[in-house]
């Protein structure tokens, strides 16, 4: 599924993958989510409840552009940076385009929407 990510007023796009937590991800969308920084790797928000990852594989290493989910906290990370393996991450998706990976940086605001 292709959505589309506005940081900051700024249109990036990106894919979702056909996990199921990527699917329950998207049953939240439309999404507009405040971001923190996290260990100068991610921008973190808090979604409205944890997704189902029921059959995700083993925590993959994170990679700048990985849009994520970390179920023991129920948060969406967003990577600017390659990250570290972490048990309980699922990678949903990814950003479309490398170039646009700069913005998630200094992103302090994002809206989830999907693209039709």
């Amino acid at each position: 599924m292709r959505i589309q990510l506005i940081l900051d007023g700024h249109p990036v796009r990106a894919t979702l993958n056909d996990s199921p937590a990527a699917r329950d991800f998207a049953a939240l969308l439309p999404l507009s989510l405040g971001l923190e920084d996290f260990h100068r790797t991610e921008r973190v928000a808090d979604l409205p409840r944890k997704l189902d990852t029921s059959g995700a594989p083993d925590a993959p290493t994170p990679q700048a552009g990985d849009l994520a989910h970390y179920a023991p906290w129920r948060n969406l990370a967003l990577f600017y940076r390659d990250g570290e393996r972490s048990p309980g991450l699922v990678i949903l998706g990814r950003l479309d385009d490398s170039q646009d990976i700069d913005r998630l940086a200094t992103a302090h605001r994002v809206t989830i929407e999907p693209l039709t």
